[in-house]
């Protein structure tokens, strides 16, 4: 069983792995296919470039090295994927390129490289890179949220109630839609990572991530910035108007995340909303 690492020293190592990994994805941007998955259910789940390879490996050169007592759970099959632990308390998990379809591919939204440390299923360390906006984000539970832009130095984030974009599911319900429309926001598709740190991006009020199916959950990847947005002091809930379950394998059909509880509020009103009419 490997040593569990230390989460300030994780996201030390990681951070100039993270940026190198955004580079890539940023370099091959608009140069690549797609060459989708065998097996999967859906197009969105299917898609696969050879950026997220390359981003992916470039995360994983940084934890060989330093971590490999870890468990990984990686979005893809890399060749660097091989020699971790099979058993242990820490969990590393890695998705070089959210939103690979819908926001890397097709240019709908901010797309993001995310990488996790959990620690018996809650994370301890989080980095999140929208590569488009140039954006760095990274946290330690109990420690706080930090954000660089550009070349930039880190500073500490924190989540401001400012401007009225509001990113959402680029398949969030109509009804939904409707009711932050009403309430004077301006509605913008992106991936889940994006989403999760809505509040501490430029102009970005807050964000919803909604999965459809009734037996469906957030993933684990999905829930890698909701520690950045937490640690930045912005409010994370569940659908239900509670805060977001830490456990990462915790059943969560909906993240909602502002820096004003009167925002989360009409969040929760769209919820409802796609609850009841979910065509």
């Amino acid at each position: 069983m490997g040593k569990t690492p230390d989460p300030s020293e994780f996201v030390e190592v990681l951070a100039p792995a993270l940026r190198s990994a955004a580079s890539i994805a940023r370099s091959l941007e608009g140069r690549v296919a797609n060459r989708p998955k065998a097996g999967e259910a859906t197009p969105v789940k299917a898609a696969l470039t050879i950026a997220d390879h390359a981003a992916q490996e470039a995360l994983l050169a940084p934890l060989q090295e330093r971590f490999s007592g870890v468990r990984l759970e990686a979005e893809e099959d890399t060749p660097g994927t091989a020699g971790f632990a099979r058993e242990g308390d820490s969990l590393v998990v890695v998705d070089p390129i959210d939103g690979t379809l819908r926001f890397y591919l097709e240019g709908l939204g901010p797309y993001a490289v995310m990488v996790g440390l959990a620690v018996r299923d809650v994370y301890q360390a989080a980095l999140v890179a929208l590569p488009r906006e140039e954006l760095y984000l990274d946290a330690v539970r109990g420690v706080g949220g930090r954000v660089a832009a550009g070349a930039a130095g880190l500073r500490r984030a924190q989540a401001v109630r400012s401007g009225y974009r509001v990113l959402v599911s680029h398949d969030l319900p109509g009804a939904a839609v409707e009711v932050l429309l009403g309430a004077g926001f301006a509605v913008e598709p992106a991936s889940g990572g994006a989403i999760a740190v809505a509040p501490l991006l430029p102009g970005v009020r807050a964000g919803l991530r909604l999965v459809q199916g009734a037996s469906d959950s957030i993933s684990t990847r999905g829930r890698i910035g909701a520690l950045i947005a937490a640690e930045a002091d912005a409010l994370v809930w569940g659908e239900d108007g509670r805060p977001f379950p830490e456990d990462i394998r915790a059943p969560a059909r909906a993240l909602l995340v502002a820096a004003h509880e009167d925002d989360l509020t009409v969040l929760c009103e769209a919820v409802a909303a796609a609850d009841r009419d979910p065509g």
